[in-house]
């Protein structure tokens, strides 16, 4: 299946570059471009693309107003794609709130190529990107300001077995599927089935949204972050 997309960023060199390089990969067709957030929710609004490339800092709408948007379309808009936020630094002050809005992650623009392939192909299966050492930043630089658990979160993980919030403990820490595993002494399978019932359960979109909630509801706190 081609993976559709669209790049929306205000510089011209950026989206032409993405989109050589994007469209040179038999399963990707870049379908549309905008220079803004306003243009870009108009333009996945009349393409209806599997992913958005979204650039954090742009004029007329900035690219967290332009996800919220499509993440959360009015009444009578059923599509709803994946939005990848495009930043130049690791930990940007828009990242966290994108990631509540339902972003599917975010991507430096100064990776390599092969990244933004593979980030491409990560979000649109459905997955969320979240680098292990981004995910321990993100809980280090935000818990800090929000630092009280809401009631709601935290009843919501009377639902989950012991092992099921050990395994979202281990996924806010930043700790990869792998390294879940090995540190659970269980099969990479076991974990990924645990995690899909821990999305099930929490009724949260993807890995992203796990981190935000388990944040939210007091299971990791700013100390925790890297241990």
């Amino acid at each position: 299946m081609t993976i559709r997309v669209i790049i929306v960023d205000d510089q011209a060199m950026v989206r032409a570059g993405f989109a050589a390089l994007l469209s040179a990969q038999a399963d990707i067709d870049v379908v549309g471009e905008a220079p803004d957030g306003r243009a870009g929710v108009a333009v996945a609004r009349s393409t209806h693309p599997d992913v958005v490339l979204m650039d954090v800092r742009m004029p007329e709408m900035d690219g967290l107003a332009a996800a919220r948007e499509l993440l959360s379309p009015p009444a009578g808009v059923v599509h709803r794609p994946k939005v990848l936020m495009l930043t130049t630094f690791d930990v940007d002050d828009y990242v966290y709130e994108a990631l509540r809005a339902g972003a599917s992650g975010f991507l430096l623009k100064d990776a390599p190529p092969a990244d933004l392939i593979a980030a491409v192909r990560v979000v649109a299966a459905g997955e969320a990107l979240l680098a292990p050492s981004v995910t321990r930043r993100l809980i280090a630089d935000f818990a800090a300001q929000r630092p009280a658990a809401r009631k709601g979160p935290a009843l919501r993980l009377n639902g989950l077995t012991p092992r099921e919030t050990e395994v979202l403990e281990l996924i806010a820490r930043g700790l990869s599927n792998q390294e879940i595993a090995e540190h659970l002494v269980l099969a990479e399978q076991t974990v990924k089935t645990h995690i899909g019932r821990v999305l099930g359960k929490l009724e949260l979109r993807d890995r992203a949204q796990a981190v935000i909630f388990a944040y939210e509801a007091g299971v990791v706190r700013p100390g925790d972050a890297g241990q």
